[in-house]
């Protein structure tokens, strides 16, 4: 089938730039591309050409500015069986209008159907302009559903993934050299190396880990905390929380390392060199990808028990649950019990690869999007043979059609 992807006006795609929404598309559409004539549509990038087919799949990309003007246009001069709307459900009626005959998927990252995204209104025409609604965690779906209970019938989690090739646990030899490599690349002096991957910012909880530090340094005099992100995903800038972090990270000296943005591909041989991998997220979590890396590369996790962190770390089944994410003795606590207890760390560690692997591969995903898709096209189908022979045998179709000709 003809099938087009639209990102957000946010990152652009592949995702050079990062991005979640990005990097799960950049990992399904190999496998989609194989059986369907696939187009993806994104923000332009000055690294990146307007146009462009790359491996058979063809890239669209209009400036952030009039993004969802102009994807609509774009979508007048194309005939999609299925469009896949990413995070954007005030966009899917305007869209539909531009592309009647297609079917259309809503896809729910966060929570853009909730109130202070979307009004009533808007959301509830943006759930009927939907065939099917897929979210990436059942918290996401359960936010939708306590709102818009009128999507029940066409709501379902696809959760995300994780190209597991990429990453190399330390574990293995190959693993093991991308560690050392990578702890003298980045200047990671101490033997131990907690690990906190994400966007700098007070929802995601960076602040706590180096509140943590204080008192794990004089558990573990060897240890590092290494602070992977910027300000928003590639951009570096310097905002008064982020100056704040450095600040308060200052009397740690070499305990404390940040690294700024690092490419998304480089991500993997950081989570290599790391003992430990910290989620401190303070919000509602959609579920946050980095759990999936983390578990790929085989690091032992902690993460807080919020929004949908919990439907793929089980405490002390793959990983830590942390309750109480707003006590930084609950994170020294729980960071203390891994680099003590060596063996645990592992267990949890070799627990985490084995159920990604076993229900998380990005060809996993995929193969899940696509049923989606097929449904979605067959119902299409139905619906207009359906509308379309109630024409043919309708009296008053007929006269309608005959006295506007």
């Amino acid at each position: 089938m003809k099938l087009a992807l639209i990102c957000t006006e946010k990152l652009p795609s592949p995702a050079i730039r990062g991005g979640a929404v990005q990097t799960m598309i950049d990992g399904v559409t190999p496998f989609l591309a194989k059986q369907h004539d696939l187009t993806i549509f994104s923000i332009t990038d000055p690294l990146l050409p307007n146009r462009e087919t790359r491996n058979t799949v063809h890239y669209i990309r209009f400036p952030s500015e009039h993004y969802g003007e102009d994807v609509a246009s774009e979508l007048k001069r194309h005939t999609f069986d299925v469009i896949h709307v990413f995070n954007r459900p005030n966009q899917i009626a305007n869209y539909r209008k531009s592309a009647p005959e297609s079917g259309f998927v809503l896809g729910l990252h966060n929570e853009m159907l909730s109130k202070k995204k979307i009004s009533d209104v808007h959301g509830l025409e943006a759930v009927r302009a939907a065939d099917q609604i897929v979210t990436i965690s059942g918290y996401i779906k359960k936010t939708v559903l306590d709102r818009f209970p009128e999507a029940a019938s066409k709501i379902q989690v696809v959760y995300s993934g994780v190209a597991l090739n990429r990453f190399m646990p330390a574990w293995t030899r190959r693993g093991a050299e991308i560690r050392q490599y990578t702890r003298q690349k980045y200047g990671i002096r101490h033997g131990k190396a907690i690990l906190f991957v994400g966007r700098l910012s007070r929802s995601k909880g960076p602040h706590i880990l180096i509140d943590a530090m204080k008192q794990l340094v004089r558990l573990h005099p060897d240890t590092t905390l290494v602070i992977v992100g910027g300000k928003w995903f590639s951009d570096d800038r310097i905002n008064p929380y982020v100056r704040a972090l450095y600040e308060r990270a200052e009397p740690l000296g070499d305990h404390v390392l940040f690294t700024k943005y690092v490419p998304a591909e480089q991500i993997p041989e950081l989570f290599s060199a790391a003992d430990v991998f910290v989620c401190s997220s303070q919000w509602q979590e959609p579920l946050a990808r980095v759990h999936y890396e983390a578990m790929a590369a085989g690091v032992p996790i902690i993460t807080t028990n919020r929004g949908g962190n919990a439907e793929v770390i089980q405490n002390m089944e793959n990983g830590l649950l942390i309750d109480d994410y707003q006590n930084v003795n609950a994170f020294v606590q729980s960071i203390d019990f891994l680099l003590n207890d060596r063996r645990t760390a592992d267990t949890l560690a070799r627990r985490g690869r084995e159920y990604v692997a076993a229900h998380h591969r990005f060809d996993q995903v995929a193969e899940r999007l696509d049923r989606v898709y097929h449904r979605v096209r067959s119902s299409h189908s139905d619906t207009e043979s359906a509308a379309s022979a109630q024409n043919d045998t309708d009296p008053d179709s007929v006269m309608n059609t005959g006295a506007g000709a």
